[in-house]
C-alpha cells in the first residue's frame, strides 16, 4: 500500500515503461484490405477513404510491394467485377478479378499471405450477399442455395493460389460447406478465417462506395447480427469452430470491444478484428480538420483492439501505422 507501493515508478523512466508494456503492436499484426478491378494502370481513389484506391492488378502488385517493404505480409482482396448478375457468377469464375489478382500477387511475392473475402455483395446486381428469393413472402437471401455458390467461389480462389479464405456473408453452415468442399477437392491445408460475429453495422458506409456494393432494396439485417446482441456472438463463434473454422473474426472492432474480449476469454482461439471503413473514415475526417492527432489516435485505437484480445487486425490504417511504428 502507498507509500510503499508506487505504480508510477514503472511509468517514470521510458525504458522501464517499455519493458512492462503488456500489449505490443507490430506491422505483422496487420492485414491490409485491397479493392481490385479490371483494367490496366487503374488507381482510383475512394473519396470517403483517403489513401485507399480501387486498383487494377498491375497497380495492386505495386501497392502490395510497398506494404511488404513496411513489414506487412498479409492482404485481403475484395473484387469489383465488370459484370454483375442475380447469382453473382463473376465471383466463382476461374478467371474472375480476384482469381487474377491472387495469381498476380503470388507470382511476385511468395512471402505475402493472400487472403480472399468470400461473399457476393460486390458481384450481384441486387447488392445482397447471395441468391435472393421470395419464398417467405419477402425478398431475402436463400441461405442454402447460397452455400452452393459460396463453395464454388472459394474453390476458384483456392485453385488460383489463395493462402486463406474468409467467408463474410454470415450464412448458416458456411464454414462446414467450405471445409467439406476444400477437403473433397484436396485443399485440406487451406485455413478458413470466418467472419463469425459480423454485425449489421452503420460503420460499413464507406466500404459500400469502395466495393460498389450497396443493397438495392432492404438491408442485410436478416443475416448480419443485431448490434444489441452479445451472447449470440458466442453462439455464432462456437458453431463456426465446430464446423472447422481456423480463425474467427469480430466485425466491426471499435464499438464491439466487449465482443472481442468475450470471444477471446471463452474460446482462446486465433482471433481477428476488422477495423472497418467507417472507423477509418472518422479518424481521417477529424484529422483533416485538425481536431485530433492522427498518428497518436490511430496507434491508440489499434493497440486497444489488440489489447481487447485480437491477434490480428484488418485495417485500412495498416501502411501508415507500419510507417509510424518503424519511425
Amino acid at each position: 500500500m502507498f507509500p510503499t507501493t508506487r505504480l508510477r515508478r514503472l511509468r517514470y523512466q521510458p525504458l522501464v515503461r517499455a519493458m512492462v508494456r503488456e500489449t505490443t503492436l507490430d506491422a505483422r499484426d496487420f492485414i491490409l484490405p485491397f479493392f481490385v478491378r479490371h483494367g490496366q494502370g487503374v488507381k482510383k481513389e475512394i473519396t470517403s477513404m483517403p489513401g485507399n484506391y480501387q486498383l487494377s492488378v498491375d497497380r495492386l502488385i505495386e501497392e502490395v510491394g510497398t506494404a511488404r517493404e513496411l513489414g506487412i505480409h498479409a492482404v485481403i482482396l475484395f473484387g469489383i467485377p465488370e459484370h454483375k448478375d442475380a447469382a453473382g457468377s463473376s465471383a466463382y469464375d476461374d478467371h474472375g478479378i480476384v482469381a487474377e489478382a491472387i495469381r498476380g500477387v503470388k507470382k511476385h511475392y511468395k512471402d505475402v499471405l493472400a487472403i480472399t473475402d468470400e461473399c457476393f455483395c460486390e458481384y450481384t446486381d441486387h447488392g445482397h450477399c447471395g441468391i435472393v428469393n421470395d419464398r417467405t413472402g419477402r425478398l431475402d437471401v436463400d441461405n442454402d442455395a447460397t452455400l452452393d455458390i459460396l463453395v464454388k467461389q472459394c474453390l476458384a480462389h483456392a485453385k488460383a493460389g489463395a493462402d486463406m479464405v474468409a467467408p463474410s456473408g454470415m450464412m448458416d453452415g458456411m464454414v462446414q460447406a467450405i471445409r467439406r468442399g476444400f477437403d473433397d477437392a484436396g485443399f485440406t491445408h487451406l485455413p478458413i478465417m470466418s467472419y463469425s460475429a459480423k454485425y449489421a453495422s452503420a460503420f460499413y458506409g464507406p466500404f459500400r462506395e469502395a466495393a460498389e456494393s450497396p443493397p438495392q432494396f432492404g438491408d442485410r439485417g436478416s443475416y448480419q447480427m443485431d448490434p444489441a446482441n452479445s451472447d449470440e456472438a458466442l453462439r455464432e463463434v462456437e458453431l463456426d469452430l465446430q464446423e472447422g473454422a481456423d480463425i474467427v473474426m469480430v466485425k466491426p472492432a471499435l464499438a464491439y470491444m466487449d465482443i472481442i474480449r468475450r470471444v477471446k476469454n471463452r474460446f482462446g482461439v486465433p482471433l481477428a478484428a476488422y477495423n472497418v471503413s467507417g472507423e477509418f473514415a472518422m479518424v481521417k475526417a477529424a484529422a483533416q480538420r485538425g481536431w485530433i492527432d492522427e498518428r497518436k489516435i490511430t496507434l491508440e485505437i489499434l493497440t486497444s483492439i489488440k489489447r481487447a484480445g485480437a491477434d490480428m487486425i484488418l485495417t485500412y490504417h495498416a501502411k501508415e501505422a507500419a510507417k509510424w511504428l518503424k519511425g
